[in-house]
């Protein structure tokens, strides 16, 4: 699994990015928002990916940051919801703002995403309002969302199977006990020990 690439970005298209990590070009797709934070062609980026699967290929899809990652992760859950749509979404809705429409219910903000029509807009509404609890937001306290190693703990839980918010606050513990700069391995198993509390 690839978790993130830094290299140079060798350039990028409407829907996709090619960053070149150590002479191996990595094609990216992407949503806008991520598309438009990438610094010039030449730049140094860091990217969040993730690695997607089929029967015929295997894709990466890129992101700005580890909370547009989990979303990409929620939204293709959703029955009928794919990377293409997934990523439409996310480039019209910031994550903060599809934390907001998901918790008010608002499927007409949903659905202004381009290939989501009002059932499908439901659909992901009514799935996702239970799930939600812990990622983007940081949850309902407003604390902030993890990020660096604290992020890819949080990634590593939701894909263990825990809830965003199980996930966010077994995380958020183990960085209270092991301290700012505590490592992904390490925080992983102290997670592990406090969400099984």
């Amino acid at each position: 699994m690839i978790a993130h690439l830094t290299g140079t970005l060798a350039s990028a298209g409407l829907d996709h990015a090619v960053i070149d990590v150590g002479g191996v070009g990595y094609l990216v797709g992407a949503s806008g928002r991520t598309l438009s934070a990438l610094p010039p062609v030449g730049g140094v980026v860091t990217i969040h990916t993730e690695m997607l699967v089929s029967d015929d290929a295997i894709r990466l899809m890129g992101f700005a940051d580890a909370d547009e990652r989990n979303w990409f992760r929620l939204l293709t859950t959703v029955q009928g919801v794919g990377a293409r749509v997934a990523l439409a979404i996310l480039s019209t809705l910031a994550p903060a703002d599809l934390h907001a429409a998901i918790a008010k219910g608002d499927k007409a903000m949903v659905s202004r995403a381009n290939g989501v029509g009002p059932k499908l807009a439901q659909r992901i509404v009514n799935e996702l309002k239970d799930k939600t609890g812990g990622i983007a937001l940081g949850g309902a306290s407003g604390a902030a969302a993890p990020t660096g190693a604290g992020a890819d703990a949080v990634s590593a839980l939701l894909n263990l199977g825990f809830k965003p918010a199980e996930a966010s606050a077994a995380v958020a513990a183990a960085e209270d006990d092991l301290g700012a700069g505590a490592g992904l391995d390490a925080l992983v198993r102290l997670a592990l020990r406090k969400a099984a509390k």
